[in-house]
């Protein structure tokens, strides 16, 4: 519709029938404003009082009422109508609504209307482009020579012609072939716009109202939802902890367990925190409204919104900790937020965390702005304060001392288990940290360069040590490495194997000479004394220089040994680049041969 302002408005026709208020909540769900129709010659329905509840539970605070017909009535019937109208929108957001009689036959009231309409719309403030556009399909079709095609109001961003989108919750990938607002072609939609996408790479049956259309990423679907729950007043019992209700929101219809968690009962017309565990996902986000129903008889009971689209988990009811949560989502400072959910969720991605928020890239970057600040949240892998799209990890304060109380305690049990070990190995001490979620390594290494900064931790060719730490060998210890030695020396091309070694000295001494270098183990079960390793490489670079190639049984003759000794050595050597199989010989690489040369 164009109103006389010359701004274009997309007009959401909701049925009005009882039967048929299921379909009126898929169009309902992104309104701006509500244009109550009541027709003056038949007065408000049972279907009207529930059209205005879901209203209210909607937030949708903004509206008109057309009261059609009048050229049906006489005046004191009209005047009767509008009175009847104005006490049933007493109580609700639209109690001061305008109430505008119209005559679609005469075309009474009809300019009045719009002028009315102009005025409402002008004051409400565009939608929000946060970056992450959905779109909750509300119908699915096929156009001839076109392909699918889905409808929606967008919501969250901006969508354009040929990029790619996923439709969840099913996963399925997709193109923008080509986009239509008002029947009209667009390159760009915008927030708040009715559109109709045209799909390339997805089929009609694969999708149905109540999936949701977005950018790869930016969205996950989720079984649990908190919120704020709202009974309403003419309910004829109280709402109760496991009630099994229908979810509504944006274009979808779920089937939703209630759990009350600061109560057993939530009586008609009171407000408590909740959380729904869906019978399948649904993609949601902070600050959605919704709608719950009983299934049957089918009547609308409450709806509320949107707290947390992803909580991870069932809480324990009646925790205060979970309440007191609860009302510093529904409050809404941003600070507050993203500190709440970091500390609720552990440490995550910045990005997952703001997406879960619901708050936009400007006010998500001042919030962080100030907790960065504060040292509330801490961001180890950035400096200054980064754009809150980051894939960088983000702690809070107590989180992320725990982290590296966690490192010092990690090294301290290692060093008290293996005191003749110089440092634990890098990755043995990354996966005892990073816990089920695996860490990126710009992570890790932030872990440890800040504890390398406090002055604590040592970083060694083998791994990582505590500053204190220095191994300690016993007597009985050096003894073993002595007599380990010597076995060596002996038999410096057929030396005992790991196992043997093990048996002589013990499986900590053996480990300790690996990691002090003084051992070379070339595989499971050969190792070599380092002045021998060394001596064997050289001999074996020097025969291929001269030779061109080696074979398995030229290395055994040269060095008096057996195949179990040196067909490990060569291919230790292929792992290291010195060597390359070629067939059945062994060859120097290119880049041994650079460093001969350079030698």
């Amino acid at each position: 519709l164009t109103l006389p302002s010359g701004e274009e408005v997309g007009i959401v026709d909701v049925p009005g029938h009882i039967d048929f208020i299921k379909n009126m909540l898929a169009g309902a769900g992104s309104i701006d404003a509500a244009l109550l129709v009541v027709a003056a010659d038949e007065g408000v329905m049972p279907q009207t009082r529930e059209h205005l509840a879901i209203l209210d539970l909607l937030g949708v605070t903004r509206g008109l009422v057309a009261l059609t017909k009048a050229d049906l009535v006489d005046e004191e019937w009209l005047a009767l109508a509008e009175e009847d109208v104005r006490a049933l929108l007493q109580g609700t957001a639209l109690a001061d609504a305008p109430i505008i009689p119209v005559s679609a036959v005469t075309g009474m009231g009809i300019s009045t209307l719009l002028d009315a309409l102009d005025t409402l719309l002008h004051v409400i403030q565009p939608r929000p482009d946060r970056g992450r556009p959905r779109l909750p399909i509300d119908r699915v079709f096929t156009v001839a020579g076109f392909g699918t095609v889905v409808t929606g109001t967008l919501l969250d961003g901006t969508l354009r012609v040929g990029e790619d989108v996923v439709i969840l919750p099913g996963e399925l990938r997709a193109r923008v072939r080509g986009l239509q607002t008002h029947k009209r072609q667009r390159e760009v939609a915008l927030p708040g716009s009715r559109v109709a996408v045209n799909l390339s790479g997805v089929e009609k049956q694969s999708i149905r109202r109540g999936d949701v259309l977005t950018r790869p990423g930016q969205y996950h679907p989720t079984v649990l939802v908190d919120v704020r729950l709202e009974a309403l007043t003419d309910n004829t019992r109280p709402l109760r902890h496991n009630d099994v209700l229908d979810f509504f929101v944006g274009a979808a219809e779920v089937q939703a367990r209630l759990r009350l968690l600061g109560q057993d009962e939530l009586p008609p017309g009171e407000v408590g925190w909740a959380q729904l565990a869906l019978a399948r996902p649904v993609v949601v986000a902070r600050g959605d409204r919704f709608i719950l129903r009983w299934p049957s008889p089918s009547r609308t009971v409450g709806g509320g919104v949107v707290l947390n689209p992803a909580p991870g988990r069932k809480y324990r009811r009646f925790r205060p900790e979970v309440l007191e949560g609860m009302r510093l989502m529904y409050r809404g400072d941003p600070a507050e937020i993203l500190h709440y959910l970091v500390a609720q969720r552990g440490p995550r991605p910045l990005d997952e965390i703001v997406r879960v928020s619901g708050l936009g890239a400007e006010e998500a970057g001042t919030a962080l702005a100030s907790l960065l600040a504060s040292g509330t949240l801490v961001l180890p892998e950035e400096e200054g304060v980064p754009d809150p799209h980051t894939e960088a990890w983000v702690f809070t304060r107590e989180q992320w001392q725990a982290v590296l109380d966690r490192l010092r305690a990690t090294l301290e049990a290692y060093h008290q288990d293996y005191p003749l070990r110089w440092a634990m190995p890098r990755e043995e001490v990354k996966s005892r940290l990073q816990g089920k979620r695996p860490w990126p390594p710009r992570l890790f290494n932030a872990v440890v360069a800040a504890a390398r900064h406090a002055g604590w931790l040592r970083e060694e060719p083998g791994g990582l040590r505590l500053t204190s730490h220095a191994p300690r060998v016993s007597a009985e210890q050096q003894a073993a490495m002595a007599r380990l030695e010597r076995a060596f020396r002996e038999r410096p091309y057929t030396p005992p194997t790991y196992a043997e070694a093990v048996a002589l000295a013990g499986e900590e001494v053996v480990a300790a000479l690996v990691e002090q270098g003084r051992l070379v183990r070339v595989s499971e079960q050969v190792l070599f004394l380092r002045e021998t390793y060394d001596e064997m490489v050289a001999r074996i670079r020097a025969y291929l220089e001269e030779h061109g190639s080696l074979t398995v049984a030229q290395a055994r003759d040269l060095f008096g040994s057996s195949r179990k000794y040196v067909l490990p050595l060569l291919e230790h050597l292929d792992a290291q680049h010195i060597t390359r199989r070629v067939g059945d010989k062994r060859v120097l690489t290119r880049k041994a041969r650079r460093e001969t040369l350079s030698e």
